[in-house]
């Protein structure tokens, strides 16, 4: 017990550190992950109305006719689902630029005229190398929040609500990282490449 929480401690840290490294060396980002805030104001919300009593019924029983919790548990589902498309949206725009850039760059490898122009290009791929390894730290981060709001919500609001979440987590496109993981080989390929290379 006392090894899980300081593993779910850790997990926690990493996951902050890893959402503040992309945030300062790529703001633009900030705003495309899983909102977790929102979700588990959320979640709250429907704790406070079973402690208050106004779920009679229970979430998840197929019953309407309280309003309350039940209106709160669909609008929890409803964010969630919200949230996954727009990283999920996000994170497979990315590979597919990432797909691009990478021929991109292949063709300027492969047309070197000058030591000069080698240079450039080694930067450009240490560049867009980095960017993927951050990349990756948002998948990360989104999984590890994914992860934590279903458990959260699982623990305040009951069992009944088992949609299913946690088992579905790593079938969602921005957890499949094997792509992105060839993409990165692909640069590291080419900068061995390039640094045996005689120059031209």
């Amino acid at each position: 017990m006392e090894y899980a929480a300081e593993a779910l401690i850790q997990e926690m840290k990493n996951g902050k550190r890893h959402r503040a490294e992309v945030a300062n060396s790529l703001p633009e980002w900030e705003r495309e992950f899983m909102s977790y805030k929102a979700l588990k104001k959320q979640v709250k919300l429907i704790h406070y109305q079973l402690q208050s009593g106004n779920n009679t019924s229970g979430i998840g029983n197929g019953d309407r006719s309280n309003g309350g919790t039940d209106d709160l548990g669909i609008g929890f589902s409803q964010l969630l689902d919200s949230e996954l498309e727009k990283v999920n949206k996000f994170y497979a725009d990315k590979e597919e630029d990432y797909i691009i850039r990478l021929k991109e760059i292949q063709i300027k490898v492969t047309n070197l005229v000058s030591n000069e122009e080698k240079l450039i290009v080694q930067k450009d791929i240490l560049d867009f190398h980095a960017e993927m390894v951050l990349l990756l730290h948002y998948s990360v981060v989104n999984y590890t929040g994914l992860v934590k709001i279903v458990k959260k919500h699982k623990k305040r609001a009951g069992e009944s609500i088992g949609w299913g979440y946690a088992p579905r987590v790593f079938q969602q496109p921005f957890f499949s990282t094997e792509l992105l993981y060839k993409l990165m080989k692909e640069c590291e390929a080419m900068l061995s490449f390039l640094s045996v290379r005689d120059e031209p």
